[in-house]
């Protein structure tokens, strides 16, 4: 059984950053499953080097639709994406250290931030991105 379901009310309206979002859900399924199975260890290392790549060229993809909609809080929302760009990179240095003991904080943090930041602070740009033909 997932952890997080994707669903339409995760939806900001615009095609590929509902495809981008509903691969992070999954990236976090992927752990959750694991974990249940025993074998986060196995899979923790690749998952976290994934994670951070993807919310690099996730965030900026988000944030050059933004720029090109003239979104207004563009600055204050690009400041979040770096702060969670951040902790992910974080985790990952903890876990490069040897701590794989993470599993569960990581777990919590992913889906938290998923669901609070697309939910509160993605949904806010959505009508600007869309007014400007983004779909």
């Amino acid at each position: 059984m997932a952890l997080l379901d994707w669903n339409d009310s995760y939806s900001v309206g615009v095609a590929t950053i509902d495809r981008q979002h509903a691969g992070l859900f999954g990236m976090v399924n992927d752990l959750h499953a694991a974990m249940m199975k025993g074998q986060a260890k196995a899979v923790l290392g690749s998952l976290l080097d994934k994670l951070v790549k993807y919310t690099h060229e996730h965030f900026a993809y988000e944030e050059k639709m933004m720029e090109a909609a003239k979104y207004p809080n563009l600055s204050a929302h690009r400041v979040r994406h770096r702060d969670l760009t951040k902790q992910v990179e974080e985790f990952a240095a903890r876990y490069k250290k040897g701590d794989a003991s993470l599993n569960i904080e990581l777990i919590r943090f992913l889906s938290d931030w998923l669901t609070k930041h697309i939910l509160h602070e993605d949904k806010q740009y959505s009508a600007c991105v869309k007014q400007s033909g983004a779909r």
